[in-house]
């Protein structure tokens, strides 16, 4: 006796495709019927693992091009919203969130797509920082706009990756229904949780190892930060721990994940396979682009696993019978 038909679900932003995998792998309920981003390279790594290219940028199509579906999936850029981003544009006496034309309004496309299609459900996913974005009113105007004006039941939380790769990782996770389900966010699992040293190759070429030059200047950058009284510096992680987050960022000098190579040698920097398995992609996932590339776009993905576990929550909230009464929206809000 066949089971129900798959979700049909949209992937857009999608990157390499990590929100795709975590709703397919949960189990055969969940079917990609269409995905979007505009970054080339991201695009030449999906299509070599999903074997199609996505459609570019969403600004530039309207949604009837969109084919129906139940599911709309969309890890919305999050640059204007991250700390380093605010501090960055503040920097450059640049916009943030809103204000920034080229990414911050393009949560407003996701609006436009979600109240052209109506779909069933929708799964959001930002940086943590989100929740405290200009005093939280970035953020207001986020859930004001799914819950007040297109009617959705919305549920939000911040998601860790520890409990599911050795990485800390916090990401803010909002997911709404059309109609109001009995619908609760994943429990983590139980400890013990991975560990850095899970997610290391045993072969690794000499030129992730740090040069003395590099190396010297990242320790003497740290003790200069150490004697002033800050926290920057390199991050070498513990193998029996987890690393830092893994940001888009890690071509530069990879110094925010170390990897101890023991005694005095210098440490070294995570391969793009490393950096694959640190966000829970398999090693099946192929990475055809180069290693600056692939840093960039494993630091900008998701952490499949925590997709996985989420897409079964929504895609069980969907398919249950069971409805909860509309909740009063209340906004608590950590700034």
């Amino acid at each position: 006796m066949k089971g129900p038909a798959p979700l049909r679900f949209i992937d857009l932003f999608c990157g390499i495709g990590g929100m795709r995998l975590g709703f397919e792998s949960a189990g055969a309920q969940a079917k990609c019927v269409f995905s979007s981003d505009w970054d080339k390279h991201a695009n030449i790594t999906y299509a070599e693992n999903f074997g199609e290219i996505p459609d570019g940028d969403i600004k530039t199509f309207d949604a009837d091009r969109i084919p129906q579906h139940d599911i709309l999936v969309a890890g919305f850029p999050c640059q204007p919203f991250s700390i380093s981003g605010v501090v960055k544009k503040n920097s450059l006496g640049k916009p943030h969130g809103f204000k920034d034309k080229t990414q911050g309004t393009l949560f407003f496309d996701v609006a436009r797509i979600i109240d052209s299609h109506r779909p069933a459900a929708f799964v959001l996913e930002n940086v943590k920082n989100l929740v405290g974005h200009d005093k939280g009113r970035t953020f207001e105007t986020i859930i004001q706009t799914l819950a007040d004006e297109l009617g959705y039941d919305v549920h939000f939380e911040v998601l860790d990756a520890k409990p599911y790769v050795p990485q800390n990782r916090e990401r803010i996770f909002i997911v709404g229904f059309r109609d109001p389900k009995a619908f609760s966010f994943p429990k983590p699992p139980a400890k013990p949780w991975p560990q850095f040293k899970s997610i290391l190759e045993s072969r690794v070429h000499k030129k992730y190892i740090l040069t003395d030059h590099l190396w010297n200047y990242l320790q003497r950058y740290a003790e200069k930060h150490r004697a002033a009284g800050n926290g920057f510096g390199f991050g070498l992680t513990p193998l029996d721990g987890y690393s830092r987050t893994l940001s888009a960022r890690y071509y530069k000098d990879g110094s925010e994940i170390l990897v101890p190579r023991g005694g005095k040698k210098n440490p070294r920097r995570l391969t793009p396979r490393e950096c694959a398995r640190l966000m829970g992609f398999p090693d099946s996932f192929k990475i055809p682009v180069s290693d600056a590339q692939a840093y960039k776009q494993f630091g900008n993905s998701v952490v499949v696993p925590v997709v996985s576990q989420l897409a079964k929550q929504v895609v069980e909230a969907l398919r249950s019978n069971i409805a909860t009464p509309a909740r009063p929206r209340q906004l608590c809000l950590v700034v």
